[in-house]
């Protein structure tokens, strides 16, 4: 006989989500982390999702799913880099370069004490 998994809930001590918990974490990577997206594919509420979140498995998996996510961004972003996009080349500059001085802050020099400075003229 087969054993029914449907209902299988973690208490954090079996290590299994269920399997409704498994097919919202499949549909929320597969729909970008849409959250109402997942939840409308998975047939499940908005609310049950955020009680879910209150499971330290379930939330590490979607952390864990975030940070595959953001690793697949960064190779995507650095294949554009080696193909030289220079869009791509200037956001990681920009991002990740600021500390080099690629950045578009503005740097003002005063030419007289701050004190002295009429700011209404500004």
């Amino acid at each position: 006989m087969a054993k029914n998994t449907e209902n299988n809930t973690t208490n954090g001590t079996n290590g299994t989500l269920s399997d409704k918990k498994e097919l919202f974490l499949k549909k929320l990577f597969d729909s970008d982390f849409n959250i109402s997206k997942a939840c409308e594919l998975s047939r499940i509420g908005r609310q049950t999702y955020y009680n879910w979140l209150e499971d330290d498995e379930f939330r590490q998996r979607v952390d864990d799913l975030e940070e595959k996510d953001m690793d697949d961004a960064e190779s995507a972003l650095r294949k554009l880099i080696n193909e030289g996009n220079v869009t791509a080349i200037i956001f990681k500059l920009k991002t990740k370069g600021r500390k080099r001085g690629y950045n578009e802050s503005t740097q003002l020099e005063l030419v007289k004490p701050i004190s002295e400075i009429n700011f209404d003229e500004i």
